[in-house]
């Protein structure tokens, strides 16, 4: 059995006083305290971007806060007010009081990281436009607390594909099944794989023929799993796909998001295709493939990360990579000395 499966596991919780779902999920609930401080941040973030024109203010939460008090800190000049944190359940309240929550599942991420990954599914979720100026409040230094902000201005390299862009597709597969495969082959674009770029190939839709097509390149890691321990729906199971985007071959993927085969060589000819210079093996046979069947073809460029998605054997849909979007820059914070008293 492949070793990177041995995470899929379940944990279970007994308790001898039953309670209600929602006072489980009130024990478990992350809190971000409304501190002075915390409110003189807000105060000051909410200023700063009425000065500068910004377009939203977007908190960077470790948990669930007094709602009602944040959004009447901010001055009524920002209609725009996001608020992020990690688990669904600590934003539940935040839409009864205006704000904007965007659910992140980034607990064990660095900062940066979810800061970024925030803004882009703001932007994926047409919450900004990819031009926009952000004030950004955060916990930079300390955990819980509310210490940092920041001015960030999205470059258009921050736009991210939504469903609109796949409505002009005419295809069978179901757009929210193709938006998960679209969406993971971003992530491989944008990560890569301990420390390493990733190229990937999915094949999605029109199983049977595209199968016609393909042969085995080696060991396929997925033989004999069941389907439910195959489906991209399943976030344990597109990160064991990350896993296997490592090696050779595509995945070969149905209609309704199930990873039917992977490490698949695609053997298909291809004839009045025409393609930018510098694509290889990968590009070529998506379009070749797409054309000869009505599957979508989806390609992440092992060089540049950035994602192309094929239909008729033609380029139908073109995605950056998104780790460009933003330039951090790391800095060290030193306190000042203490002064020694007269």
């Amino acid at each position: 059995m492949d070793c990177r499966f041995r995470n899929r596991g379940y944990t279970y919780r007994s308790t001898r006083n039953p309670q209600s779902s929602k006072d489980l999920r009130d024990q478990t609930m992350n809190t971000q305290k409304f501190t002075r401080e915390f409110s003189s941040v807000v105060e000051a973030a909410g200023n700063l971007a009425v000065s500068i024109g910004a377009d939203s203010l977007l908190f960077l939460l470790d948990g669930a806060t007094d709602w009602e008090r944040l959004r009447e800190l901010v001055p009524q000049e920002i209609q725009r007010i996001l608020v992020a944190a990690d688990r669904e359940e600590d934003l539940e309240a935040a839409t009864g009081f205006g704000l904007i929550p965007l659910v992140l599942n980034k607990e064990d991420s660095p900062l940066l990281e979810r800061l970024q990954h925030a803004l882009l599914e703001a932007v994926a979720d047409e919450h900004l436009a990819s031009q926009s100026e952000v004030v950004a409040v955060y916990c930079g230094f300390e955990a819980n607390r509310m210490d940092s902000i920041s001015i960030i201005k999205l470059d258009e390299r921050m736009r991210r594909f939504t469903s609109r862009d796949l409505q002009r597709l005419e295809t069978a597969v179901p757009l929210n099944n193709l938006k998960i495969v679209i969406d993971l082959a971003v992530q491989i674009g944008r990560e890569g794989r301990e420390g390493n770029k990733v190229g990937a190939l999915f094949v999605v839709g029109d199983t049977r023929k595209v199968l016609a097509h393909c042969k085995d390149s080696g060991f396929d890691p997925l033989k004999g799993y069941s389907r439910k321990h195959r489906n991209l729906h399943d976030a344990r199971v597109r990160e064991d796909i990350k896993e296997i985007a490592q090696m050779d071959g595509a995945f070969i993927v149905s209609s309704d998001g199930v990873v039917e085969r992977s490490r698949q060589i695609i053997e298909v000819l291809h004839e009045n295709l025409q393609l930018s210079k510098g694509l290889g093996s990968r590009h070529w046979a998506a379009a070749a493939i797409s054309q000869r069947t009505k599957a979508i073809a989806i390609v992440v460029s092992q060089s540049s990360g950035t994602v192309r998605v094929f239909q008729n054997g033609l380029l139908v849909l073109r995605i950056e990579p998104m780790d460009q979007a933003i330039k951090w820059q790391e800095f060290n914070y030193e306190p000042p000395p203490n002064e020694a008293s007269d």
